[in-house]
């Protein structure tokens, strides 16, 4: 009688466990756990689509439609729970005077344009810019601009809250809660600190690095002012040496060789695609037969003016045979 195995079945993780499966003998080999595998793999594959289809489904264009119920099996993340972010400054100072933030609305009212205008960003509520006229006070100095008095302290606002953002950041760094997308550039933001000491750089890497930037000038250095007591740099570069644009005689017409060399690569490449070659034989045999027959007259011409002519000599006609057929044919008639 076989045993009855019981089968937990968790359709929310598309997940079947045989926690009572035990292998009757050890495989002797690896193929033969991973053929063992694949059998026990494939029966708990097809216990979990029968657990599918045996749902209600509604139908759809592309086939029936099943809804999951909620998972049943917790599993295990893959990275620790984030830990909580510690509070600023500011939200420690409103704990301890009991203020609570408010949901303030993104469109305001302005007054001066009579118009609603986004309370933030770009074209935003009592902007600076759309001040023609600013009123004296009694506290102004004489002579000062009060609109560059406004923009120096709106620049100062804006160092002090990136100088707190910055303290922020530093106190979340050493309680380990940094944000995920501020940890990779942790190491390039001044919020560090003096945690980690730094790196003492040696001689031989700072000539390395002198040799570099003297180096990267279009020149390669050589034309750049040399400070006092400077060597000369350990690694010369060679930079690549351009041709001229002016055609001429010398080097302006290399770039012309070296474009039609490429041209000709090119159309090498394509040449079944572009050259149509029956007709180019028969162009080719046509110019070569022209090219014969006006060789053949040449030489013809030449040994003729080269033997000499003869002078053709008529026969002189008698007057008798004229008459003699002048007669005839007047008989006839």
């Amino acid at each position: 009688m076989e045993e009855t195995r019981t089968v937990q079945v968790d359709l929310g993780n598309l997940m079947a466990l045989d926690s009572s499966h035990h292998f009757p003998s050890l495989p002797s080999s690896r193929e033969e756990l991973i053929q063992k595998c694949l059998e026990k793999g494939t029966e708990l594959v097809q216990v979990v689509a029968d657990a599918l289809f045996n749902l209600p489904s509604t139908e759809d264009v592309d086939g029936p439609i099943v809804k999951l119920p909620p998972p049943t099996t917790k599993l295990p993340r893959e990275k620790h729970l984030p830990k909580p972010k510690p509070p600023t400054t500011w939200e420690m100072f409103a704990k301890a005077k009991g203020i609570k933030n408010r949901k303030k609305d993104k469109i305001v009212y302005d007054e001066q344009t009579g118009t609603w205008k986004r309370r933030y960003g770009y074209d935003r509520v009592n902007d600076d810019q759309d001040v023609p006229i600013l009123e004296a006070k009694a506290t102004d100095e004489v002579g000062s601009d009060p609109f560059a008095v406004r923009r120096a302290d709106k620049k100062k606002r804006v160092e002090k809250q990136n100088k707190n953002r910055l303290q922020n950041l530093k106190q979340a760094a050493k309680d380990h809660a940094l944000p995920s997308h501020i940890q990779l550039a942790a190491t390039a933001l001044p919020i560090t600190g003096t945690q980690a000491a730094p790196k003492k750089v040696s001689k031989d890497e700072l000539g390395n690095v002198a040799g570099l930037a003297a180096t990267a000038t279009a020149s390669g250095g050589k034309f750049d002012k040399k400070l006092p007591g400077e060597k000369k740099p350990k690694h010369e570069q060679k930079h690549r040496k351009f041709l001229p644009v002016a055609e001429g005689k010398g080097q302006g017409s290399k770039e012309k060789e070296q474009t039609d060399r490429v041209l000709n690569k090119l159309l090498s490449k394509n040449s079944h695609e572009i050259l149509n070659v029956d007709k180019a034989v028969t162009m080719y045999n046509v110019k070569k037969e022209k090219k014969r027959s006006k060789q053949k007259r040449d030489s013809s011409s030449n040994s003729s003016k080269l033997k000499p002519q003869k002078k053709v000599q008529k026969k002189p006609i008698k007057k008798g045979s004229v008459n003699k057929g002048s007669a005839k044919k007047g008989k006839s008639k």
